[in-house]
C-alpha cells in the first residue's frame, strides 16, 4: 500500500477535526463520504459498460479506477476516526484476510 496513504489520510481528519469537530456526527459524515464515493464507482461503471440506454457509455475504467481510490482515500480518513492506529488496524484485518485465503487453498487442495 501507498506509504503516503496514511499520513496523508491523518492530515485530511485532522483538517476536517479542525473544521467540524470530531463528535459522533462528524463521524458519521465520514462514513457517509465512503457510501458516497462507493455509489461514484458504481456509477463510473455503469457508465464504462453503457448500462444506462439513455446515456450510453459515458466513463472508462480509468474512471472506475480514479472512483475505487476515492473510495479507499475516504476510508483510510473515516478510519482515523474509529483507531488511534488506523494503519495497524488495517494490517491486522489484511493479515487475518491472508490467513483466512491459505486456510481455504489449503482445504481446497486437500
Amino acid at each position: 500500500m501507498s506509504a503516503i496513504l496514511w499520513p496523508v489520510a491523518a492530515n485530511i481528519a485532522a483538517r476536517l477535526d479542525t473544521a467540524n469537530g470530531c463528535g459522533e456526527h462528524e463521524q458519521a459524515m465520514r462514513l457517509m463520504k465512503v457510501t458516497e464515493e462507493a455509489g461514484e464507482a458504481s456509477a463510473a461503471y455503469i457508465g464504462a459498460t453503457g448500462q444506462n440506454p439513455r446515456k450510453g457509455t459515458t466513463h472508462t475504467r480509468t474512471d472506475v479506477a480514479d472512483e475505487l481510490c476515492d473510495v479507499i482515500i475516504a476510508a483510510a480518513v473515516a478510519l482515523n476516526a474509529f483507531t488511534p492506529d488506523p494503519w495497524a488496524a488495517l494490517d491486522a484485518k489484511l493479515h487475518a484476510a491472508a490467513r483466512r485465503l491459505n486456510a481455504s487453498t489449503h482445504t481446497e487442495s486437500e
